[in-house]
């Protein structure tokens, strides 16, 4: 009984350990600086009770799956001025309660809608100056907190690929911020024109143009069907002609004195 006495004693007069600050970071009670130290992955040394995290100005290029340990407080996250390319769809995990993400001057070109499917809570999120050309609004849709969006300084395609975007952003005005700084690159003629000075007489076109599902499903359908039909349908005609003119040369022949 007398061990079992002392251990319990001395755990509680011991404090549970908490976990030790990453060596290129600098930590003070729930926040964690890792800036500007040459980083090339995040840390995994970090503490459950972290609720802001800076990782700015490093060179990481990849966010793998479950690239975060479970961080469930987490409130900010900083990783602005990186060389970001690729965000795999379960890099964010474990950062449900994150309200804040900036993922600014990177080299993103693609996001998917399964990026920010964990972060049900963010409530701001810094997109700029990376070199998106296109964005689903799918991706953003998984945001159902979402109320500050920036876009400013991306390289967008303003064609009619742009028009489910451009129709997301027509109906959530309220929730992007610099809005005048959504211009197009591409196409030449369009350089610089402000996204959100289009109209719907812009896309009429587009509108003209585009196809529902159902019409494709048909059109694989019915296509290879009537083709098929058709040769059918010519093999059967080229037939009966080769037969009518071989009945009038059979008839031509028994006509001869």
């Amino acid at each position: 009984r007398v061990p079992g006495l002392v251990l319990a004693l001395l755990l509680l007069l011991c404090p549970p350990l908490t976990p030790a600050c990453p060596a290129a970071c600098r930590c003070s009670p729930g926040e964690v600086d890792c800036s500007e130290r040459g980083l090339r992955e995040v840390p995994w040394s970090l503490s459950t009770n972290t609720s802001t995290l800076w990782l700015g100005y490093n060179f990481i290029s990849v966010l793998g799956p479950r690239s975060f340990p479970p961080l469930p407080g987490l409130r900010l996250l900083s990783l602005v001025h990186n060389r970001l390319e690729l965000i795999h769809s379960r890099a964010l995990l474990g950062l449900g309660a994150l309200q804040e993400l900036d993922l600014s001057h990177n080299h993103l070109t693609v996001l998917t809608p399964e990026t920010f499917l964990p972060l049900s809570s963010l409530a701001t999120l810094n997109l700029g100056s990376n070199r998106l050309g296109e964005l689903e609004p799918e991706v953003l849709g998984a945001l159902p907190q979402l109320q500050a969006l920036l876009l400013q300084d991306n390289p967008w395609v303003c064609s009619c690929s742009i028009l489910p975007l451009w129709r997301w952003l027509s109906h959530n005005r309220e929730k992007v911020r610099e809005k005048s700084l959504l211009l197009c690159r591409v196409p030449e003629q369009l350089n610089k024109y402000p996204i959100m000075a289009f109209g719907d007489e812009s896309f009429r076109q587009c509108q003209d143009i585009s196809l529902s599902p159902e019409y494709y499903i048909s059109f694989f359908i019915i296509g290879p069907f009537s083709f098929i039909a058709s040769i059918f349908f010519c093999t059967f005609l080229g037939s009966l002609v080769v037969f009518y003119h071989s009945l009038r040369r059979e008839s031509h022949c028994w006509r001869r004195p």
